[in-house]
């Protein structure tokens, strides 16, 4: 059986560098949180591939598209399981993806916010598949986010804690 990452390569995609802050960004917090079973990842825009931050930047539904945005969502996808690898070491170690919770910038009136969120969903089921891969979700619509980000999204996954 496939590894997640021999399935993300076998996409045609791979995993950017774990998230580097500029030097004058200082957060009080961990982009991943290990307790136990359990990996709480913060909320995460996308990585370029070497792990500097990359937005994206905007409003939904006025300077980007809901397919753009579900691109966009995919992309941060990579950036989660890059962060979570950088963690736990291996992504096979995930056992179960339990929840996501996606905040979109959004222009007044747009409500395609769970398509852009499917973008995250997607790639997620396509890698670890149905068993492992599905999760409970939120998608909701924002007037703003920290730095001028168009999404980010959170959420929490099961790991196997035996092969830490």
């Amino acid at each position: 059986m496939p590894t997640p990452e021999e399935k993300i390569a076998a996409l045609g995609l791979s995993l950017p560098a774990p998230s580097q802050l500029p030097p004058t960004l200082q957060l009080p917090f961990a982009f991943v949180n290990v307790r136990g079973d359990r990996a709480v990842f913060s909320g995460h825009p996308k990585s370029a591939p070497d792990g500097s931050i990359a937005g994206p930047y905007g409003v939904v539904g006025s300077d980007l598209t809901t397919n753009q945005g579900y691109e966009a969502a995919r992309d941060v996808a990579l950036s989660v399981l890059a962060n979570i690898k950088a963690e736990i070491g291996e992504l096979s170690r995930i056992t179960g993806w339990v929840r996501v919770f996606g905040m979109v910038t959004s222009a007044p009136g747009y409500s395609e916010q769970h398509l852009v969120l499917n973008g995250f969903s997607d790639l997620i089921v396509e890698v670890f598949g149905l068993e492992v891969g599905r999760h409970a979700r939120s998608a909701i619509g924002v007037s703003g986010l920290p730095l001028g980000f168009a999404m980010e999204i959170e959420g929490e996954v099961l790991i196997d804690s035996r092969s830490s």
